[in-house]
């Protein structure tokens, strides 16, 4: 890499903060913290990070606001820590538009992948292995340019969104079964992770379909999976 990838810290807790911001600035990473969310989205105004990894309980403004006023105007993939692994709560995460949830304690090299899984695809970097543009029926995909229309209609999705719809129009007509998507998306330490799948395909579903309730594009094979059928 030329130029670093820059990574936003967020979490009340100095030892955390001080841990994650030691072992990325070592794998050379850009690292700037902050300790609550209104200080991160002080930092964001004159900073904008290639990724955010921030705690989900804090003081002022809490992890789910921060990321759900991040998303308001930026794709940065967004990755929750916590202590708490309820479903319900990993839920909550997702729909507010984080990317990926990770359950405090966590395992620093399983951080680490997951890093490097939401900076694989950065828009700015180049890539001679983009994959194609894909025409199938309604939809005109873009991978390099992250561009989706759908009859004719431009969408905007979030990187793992993007992620997720095009590894399905990748593989249109066939089934896609939920431990094989989460491998692709989230990496291995994902695959029982089925309510991410639950979540981001319902978030996909509301930005792509035309009746979200009754899809024509995204189609649930239960218990198995998912399968892309892109129209005529």
């Amino acid at each position: 890499m030329t130029e670093r990838s820059r990574i936003l810290v967020v979490d009340d807790e100095p030892q955390i903060t001080r841990v994650l911001r030691t072992t990325l600035n070592s794998r050379g990473y850009e690292i700037r913290a902050a300790n609550d969310g209104e200080a991160a989205l002080e930092v964001l105004h004159d900073w904008t990070p290639d990724l955010v990894i921030t705690d989900l309980s804090m003081p002022s403004m809490d992890g789910l606001e921060l990321t759900r006023r991040i998303r308001a105007k930026s794709l940065v993939p967004i990755i929750v820590l916590s202590v708490r692994g309820e479903e319900r709560v990993k839920v909550q995460a997702l729909d507010a538009g984080a990317d990926d949830y990770v359950t405090k304690p966590f395992g620093m090299d399983e951080l680490l992948a997951r890093v490097r899984s939401h900076l694989r695809r950065k828009p700015d970097t180049a890539d001679t292995d983009a994959p194609n543009i894909i025409d199938l029926g309604d939809f005109h995909i873009d991978p390099a340019a992250h561009k989706v229309l759908v009859s004719q209609r431009e969408v905007h999705l979030t990187p793992k969104e993007f992620e997720l719809l095009l590894y399905l129009a990748e593989r249109a007509g066939k089934v896609v079964q939920h431990r094989t998507l989460l491998n692709a998306i989230w990496g291995g330490n994902s695959v029982e992770q089925v309510e991410y799948l639950r979540v981001f395909v319902g978030q996909l579903r509301k930005k792509i379909e035309p009746e979200a309730s009754s899809p024509r594009y995204i189609l649930t094979e239960p218990w198995l999976g998912y399968r892309f059928e892109p129209g005529s």
